[in-house]
C-alpha cells in the first residue's frame, strides 16, 4: 500500500507545524524513473523534521520526497526536471513524462489546499496563527570525512524571516529566538540567528501574501549537528533536546500572537 503524501492533524491553539521535507517514500511510477538512490535523496532531505512537528497540536508532514514534490517551491518549479533544479545531481533517466509531473502536482495542490483549510480554521477562532516551517541543512558538503563548515556563516539554527512583515511579526520572532537560545540543548547553547543562511522561500511566501495580517509563517533551519547527514544517522539525545527546545517555546509564541492580534484592534 503507498505511504499517504502527507499527514495532517488538527488539534486545539493558533499554533500549526509542518515538516515539508521530511518526506523519504515515492510513487513507484517514480521512482521507477529516478537515478537517486536512497542514500543520495536522504541526503538532501531533511529526515527527523516530521518527529520535531508533533509537538504541536496541529501540523502537517510531508511523507514523499521533495524528489518527487517540493513543496517549498513555487508549482511551476515544484518538480525538478533538470540537474540545475537539484543542485547539479542527475535526477532522472530520461524525461518525466507529463503524466507523471501531473500527478505530482496534484499531490502539490492537494497539500496547500489543506494547509489553507486549516489556516482559515485557525484565523477563524484565534484570530491569527503562526506556523513553524521545520527544516535541516547540511553543513559538511565536501564528503564524510570532509570539513565542517564555518560556525560564523552557519549557525546551529537559522531563523528564516525574509517574506514577512517585520513591523507587525518582529517582536514575536524576537522571543521565539530568545526562548530557544535560551534552553540549554545537552549541555549546548544554540547559536540561533536571523537570514544568515536562508531567509525563507515558497511556503512561508505563500502564507504571508495569503494572510498577511493574521499569519506568521517562522522558517526555522537546524544545522545537522544532531545527525551525520551522510550516513543518516541520529543521535537520539540531541535530537530529542531539539523537540524539547522547540516545545519551550510554544508558551510564548501564543502570548505573542495575542499581543500582535490585539495591538491590531486599536
Amino acid at each position: 500500500m503507498q505511504q499517504p503524501f502527507f499527514d495532517i492533524r488538527r488539534g486545539p491553539g493558533p499554533l500549526i507545524a509542518v515538516a515539508n521535507h521530511h518526506g523519504h517514500a515515492l510513487r513507484s511510477e517514480v521512482s521507477e524513473l529516478m537515478v537517486l538512490d536512497a542514500t543520495a535523496r536522504l541526503y538532501e532531505e531533511d529526515p527527523y523534521t516530521g518527529v520535531w512537528a508533533e509537538i504541536v497540536p496541529s501540523y502537517l508532514i510531508a511523507r514523499h520526497s521533495r524528489f518527487e514534490v517540493d513543496l517549498n517551491r513555487p508549482r511551476e518549479s515544484a518538480v525538478y526536471l533538470t540537474s540545475g533544479d537539484a543542485w547539479g545531481l542527475e535526477v532522472w533517466k530520461t524525461p518525466l513524462p507529463a503524466a507523471i509531473i501531473e500527478q505530482s502536482l496534484q499531490y502539490y495542490d492537494a497539500y496547500y489546499s489543506a494547509l489553507e483549510q486549516l489556516c482559515r480554521e485557525k484565523e477563524a477562532e484565534y484570530g491569527g496563527f503562526v506556523i513553524l516551517d521545520l527544516h535541516s541543512y547540511n553543513h559538511r558538503r565536501q564528503g564524510p570525512d570532509g570539513p565542517r563548515a564555518e560556525q560564523s556563516a552557519n549557525p546551529d539554527v537559522n531563523i528564516g524571516t525574509g517574506t514577512m512583515d517585520h513591523t507587525r511579526w518582529g517582536g514575536l520572532v524576537d522571543r521565539f529566538m530568545s526562548d530557544l537560545r535560551d534552553f540549554e540543548c545537552m549541555g549546548r547553547w544554540l547559536d540561533v540567528r536571523e537570514n544568515v543562511k536562508f531567509v525563507g522561500r515558497q511556503f512561508p511566501k505563500w502564507v504571508h501574501a495569503k494572510f498577511p495580517q493574521t499569519g506568521c509563517a517562522i522558517a526555522i533551519e537546524f544545522k545537522k549537528f544532531f545527525m551525520d547527514e551522510w550516513s543518516g544517522e541520529v543521535d537520539q539525545g540531541l535530537h530529542a533536546a531539539i523537540k524539547q527546545a522547540l516545545a519551550s517555546t510554544l508558551p510564548g509564541l501564543e502570548e505573542e500572537l495575542a499581543r500582535v492580534l490585539e495591538r491590531g484592534k486599536n
